[in-house]
């Protein structure tokens, strides 16, 4: 099969479409045709060696933890899909990539409704997933008041809706360009920076109940004073969390949180319903694959950053 890879870590431009060994599915897993693939920060981390001390791949890599396609295989155990069908999913967590190829097997899935596009399917559940942990662990629901540092994010984006089909009031920090597209999603925008503590007081007097930090960009010290308590807070993207007492949740080896499978079929539900959407910063064909990392780590997506397979 051909797929997007890299041998050796390093800058974007490592990475290049290649021959590589066919994947099959196993017990309680499902091999799909890929249509389309996502791009997370974490695959552009992994390709740049900065997680190789503890997190060592086995070279060469294929990047991508989500993807959506046409299931062709399905393993002993499997029920509930047939081939042929269309739908969206996310690969073995321990296997750290996989699904930028033309080939995917996946651990987790739901089906495609048809309110989403291919690229929009292909890239919602990993970012449906870490939304959908990071809100059990933090006990949103009816009622919440939940802030999101990095919300118009590709986590951001997908947690506001999900909090809010919750219940959850949702304060949102992006950039100005972008807070009529944020409130466009249900949420109340604010600036990120200096100042936060005061205007996210001015806008929940009564207080906040839970936040996320979805931006790593070093702002846990006034997260924690907004919240009250950094029990309170978890960030998926400050890799130094732990300094500041907060938990850093991920999907990968040694996470603690309860992997949040189950907001596949609920955010499917919710697209079908006309509730959820996947917002799409860029959509890029698979021979693109440097030029979508190169957007990735700019860390001002809007949305999504998805490959097109042919």
């Amino acid at each position: 099969m051909f797929a997007l890879q890299f041998s050796q870590y390093g800058p974007p431009d490592v990475l290049t479409v290649a021959d590589a060994e066919e994947p099959h599915a196993g017990p309680d897993e499902i091999r799909i045709t890929v249509r389309a693939a996502g791009v997370t920060p974490s695959d552009g981390k992994l390709r740049s060696g900065v997680f190789h001390r503890f997190l060592p791949l086995d070279l060469p890599h294929i990047p991508g933890v989500d993807a959506a396609g046409i299931v062709d295989e399905i393993g002993d155990g499997v029920t509930g899909v047939a081939i042929g069908d269309a739908v969206f999913g996310v690969v073995d967590v321990a296997d750290l990539g996989g699904a930028a190829a033309e080939f995917a097997v996946l651990t987790a899935w739901a089906a495609k409704p048809d309110a989403l596009s291919w690229e929009q399917a292909g890239g919602a559940a990993a970012n449906v997933e870490t939304a959908t942990r990071v809100l059990n662990a933090l006990g949103v629901t009816t009622g919440t008041t939940l802030l999101i540092e990095g919300a118009a994010g590709g986590v951001g984006t997908v947690t506001v809706q999900l909090a809010i089909a919750r219940g959850a009031t949702v304060i949102g920090t992006t950039g100005r360009h972008n807070h009529e597209f944020l409130a466009g999603l249900g949420a109340t925008p604010t600036t990120y920076g200096p100042g936060l503590i005061e205007r996210v007081t001015a806008l929940a007097p009564d207080g906040v109940d839970a936040v996320l930090d979805a931006a790593g960009s070093g702002s846990l010290p006034d997260l924690v004073a907004i919240a009250g308590d950094a029990n309170r807070v978890v960030s998926v993207a400050d890799l130094n969390a732990h300094e500041h007492g907060v938990r850093l949740s991920h999907s990968g080896p040694g996470n603690t949180d309860e992997p949040g499978y189950a907001g596949l079929a609920v955010a499917a539900a919710l697209a079908t319903e006309g509730r959820f959407t996947v917002p799409l910063h860029a959509v890029l064909p698979l021979g693109d694959g440097a030029k979508a990392h190169e957007l990735s780590a700019t860390g001002h997506a809007r949305g999504k950053i998805v490959l097109s397979v042919p």
